[in-house]
């Protein structure tokens, strides 16, 4: 007797996020793994478009407006170390690259490049969503109320327990690493923070890679990044924040 009940199966269905959620870019070059990480993020509430290579994020890029992108490093053709450097003379958009090298030098680099974040595959879905919510927390916007303790530098405001930096009325975006760097050093206005007190707070993961974030935060604050009026360096030492009382 013929068995009727076989049936075709069917494609799982997404479910589908609200509106106003936000709406990450992933862009990978390995089509299970972009399906993977669509299903993943779709189903934790997130929008997501998938691009297999940087011309096509272009694309996307042009057409629609996206809260964060998540960007492999190996892909043939335009790289993702290139397409960040790119992306940054356009869009402070935020980044965290995927990367199958797990060397300093490649984390780094990619951190001088513009990325906000980074993290080596194989990698725990678990551990990408936190760190996706923490640059997404980061970077929303803050209200306008009246600082709660804040330090002033130049015409900049920085409010230590928010994490906001303002320059006169415009909202600064920091990435969450610059945030913490800044509110280290600001705490003790004045003082030299040694490059290895700061490596140890959790802002990098060396001394170097502290050298990359002052520089990148240095671009954010002073007027000439080569020759710093608030974020000095204390040679052979660390760095430390002026501020006007």
């Amino acid at each position: 007797m013929t068995n009727t009940d076989t049936k075709p199966k069917r494609t799982p269905v997404l479910p589908t996020p609200a509106d106003d959620a936000a709406h990450l870019l992933v862009v990978d070059d390995d089509r299970r793994i972009r399906a993977l990480l669509r299903r993943y993020l779709v189903d934790h509430g997130y929008r997501v478009t998938a691009a297999s290579q940087a011309a096509e994020a272009r694309a996307a890029l042009r057409s629609l407006a996206f809260d964060l992108i998540v960007l492999d490093i190996m892909m043939p053709g335009e790289n993702g170390f290139d397409f960040v450097v790119s992306l940054r003379q356009e869009t402070q958009v935020p980044v965290l690259m995927l990367t199958a090298r797990a060397e300093a030098n490649d984390r780094v680099r990619g951190l001088e490049m513009g990325a906000d974040d980074y993290l080596s595959k194989p990698f725990e879905p678990r551990e990408l969503l936190l760190r996706i919510n923490s640059i997404l927390r980061r970077a929303k916007p803050q209200t306008l109320e009246p600082p709660s303790e804040s330090v002033r530098f130049g015409d900049f405001f920085f409010d230590l327990v928010r994490g906001d930096l303002r320059h006169k009325d415009e909202a600064i975006r920091l990435t969450e690493r610059e945030r913490d760097m800044l509110r280290l050093l600001a705490a003790q206005p004045g003082e030299t923070i040694s490059r290895e007190a700061l490596a140890g707070a959790g802002i990098a993961g060396n001394e170097r890679t502290v050298d990359v974030q002052v520089n990148r935060l240095r671009r954010k604050i002073e007027r000439d990044p080569a020759n710093p009026s608030h974020l000095q360096t204390v040679r052979g030492i660390g760095y430390r924040l002026l501020v006007e009382r």
